[in-house]
């Protein structure tokens, strides 16, 4: 893939156009596609809260499973050859290895690593619950989340305690986390 064009000035990165090209190139899934974007969208709020990158953080919730789909059993490893091969900043592949290397685990060193953690898995335990309500995510509170949290045989796949190590990395309480990216979807 040739992704030297329409770079970003602000960060070296290709634009957010380009990565979401980037992205529908390699997944093909569409559930795991609406789940990257919905990363992204958490991430570039915590970016503002932070005062951080908020182009960086975005592409980095973006393009975080970007292997998944094609190489779910070597994820983040794939995606991570390709970055350093396309020239992406250190901080983004970085994120990304923490947020997927548990055994090992990569200890997270950024904001931007740790947030990706708190936000990744608790997304889809969000989109998962949206679609069992009639409303969607409108009118969503987090007590009622937090009884799917706990309740194991809803969306088994996702990880607890990878989310509640995310939220202790960031020293933010579950509730306020949950509330805060409800507030975006």
């Amino acid at each position: 893939m040739k992704i030297n064009s329409n770079r970003n000035n602000k960060t070296g990165l290709p634009t957010r156009e380009k990565n979401g090209e980037i992205l529908r190139e390699y997944v093909k899934d569409e559930y795991l596609i609406k789940h990257s974007y919905m990363v992204a969208k958490g991430l570039e709020s915590y970016a503002v809260k932070y005062n951080e990158n908020k182009d960086l953080w975005y592409i980095t919730g973006l393009l975080h499973d970007l292997d998944y789909y094609q190489y779910p059993t070597r994820h983040p490893a794939k995606s991570l050859e390709w970055f350093n091969q396309w020239g992406y900043p250190e901080e983004l592949i970085h994120a990304i290895s923490a947020h997927g290397m548990t055994e090992p685990r990569v200890k997270p060193k950024t904001n931007l690593a740790k947030v990706l953690i708190a936000v990744d898995e608790l997304t889809g335990l969000l989109y998962a619950y949206s679609l069992m309500r009639p409303t969607g995510f409108v009118g969503m509170e987090a007590k009622s989340v937090i009884k799917k949290l706990k309740d194991r045989a809803f969306a088994a796949k996702i990880d607890r305690e990878e989310i509640i190590y995310g939220i202790n990395e960031i020293n933010v309480g579950l509730e306020e986390h949950i509330n805060y990216l409800l507030k975006l979807y």
